[in-house]
């Protein structure tokens, strides 16, 4: 704990997901102050076909009361 799951388009290449693995891990550490042991993250693609369905509508519609950053579009 924590675990961080990211969800984002395809395309980002593995260098790029690792290195946002990383970039997140440390300003969630410098936030909460775990050590790095404690983290785990999972980067979930999701075609852009689908972000209204498998991400947007249950995540971020359904879930509202959790987010702390909502984003700045709708669908």
């Amino acid at each position: 704990m924590p675990h961080i799951i990211v969800k984002l388009w395809p395309g980002k290449s593995e260098s790029q997901k690792k290195k946002l693995a990383e970039a997140l891990v440390t300003a969630v550490q410098s936030v909460i102050g775990y050590g790095e042991e404690s983290f785990s993250v999972a980067i979930e693609e999701v075609e852009a076909k689908d972000w209204a369905e498998k991400v947007y509508r249950p995540d971020i519609v359904a879930q509202q009361e959790k987010l702390y950053k909502e984003p700045g579009y709708r669908m």
